[in-house]
């Protein structure tokens, strides 16, 4: 997805689709869904949270979507960070 080539680990510098840390994308009707996980499980989690955030408002921004999910896999604080990123506005 073109949109998450442009969220960039802010760590490394690199895409997240070019780092391989795009596990999932699901696209129904006006919604998509994103997991990803990060390079290790300990990452800082305002890293975690920055690249998180990035995902969400990228694909807010899409036309024609109306919801979106992102879900972090494989970290130690991925339920805190998941709830808070996903949480309604």
């Amino acid at each position: 997805m073109k949109e998450l080539s442009n969220v960039v680990d802010p760590e490394i510098g690199m895409s997240i689709v070019d780092m391989g840390l795009v596990d999932e994308v699901k696209i129904e009707d006006n919604k998509v869904s994103v997991s990803f996980h990060l390079t290790a499980p300990f990452c800082p989690p305002v890293f975690a949270i920055m690249i998180a955030k990035d995902i969400k408002d990228r694909l807010s921004k899409m036309a024609g979507v109306k919801n979106s999910e992102v879900k972090l896999v494989g970290h130690i604080m991925a339920d805190q960070i998941n709830e808070t990123i996903n949480k309604p506005s």
